[in-house]
């Protein structure tokens, strides 16, 4: 499904890109998908747009898969396939599991019927 961009929808674009809307949220406004958006900023040479996916810190090592050891947190950062993409790599990882502390938290999330039964017991 093609989108017609209208002089006033190519503007509208044009005006959410320079207050800095997301491409989602953009595509929201007119009525279009995010790659209708993007696609279209590119073909317009908009300026580019930092990735969300922030940089890793300073002084951060950069740990790859060949050298994650036992007791290596193996969480995933980045992109596959990207020259940046990485492992947490934090020392120790919670007995049992593959992730330290930080990272198991988030990766092991209780549903909410779960916590319903431990509060009621």
């Amino acid at each position: 499904m093609s989108v017609e961009w209208t002089a006033e929808r190519t503007k509208n674009l044009v005006d959410l890109w320079n207050k800095g809307l997301t491409t989602a949220e953009i595509g929201r406004r007119l009525g279009v998908t995010k790659n209708s958006v993007v696609g279209k900023a590119h073909r317009l040479d908009l300026p580019k747009r930092q990735s969300p996916i922030p940089p890793p810190a300073e002084g951060t090592p950069i740990v790859r898969l060949e050298a994650l050891r036992a007791g290596m947190c193996s969480w995933p950062e980045g992109e596959p396939g990207k020259p940046d993409f990485r492992f947490c790599g934090k020392k120790p990882t919670i007995p049992g599991k593959p992730y330290c502390a930080e990272h198991c938290a988030r990766a092991y999330v209780r549903n909410s019927k779960d916590r319903k039964r431990s509060a009621a017991a």
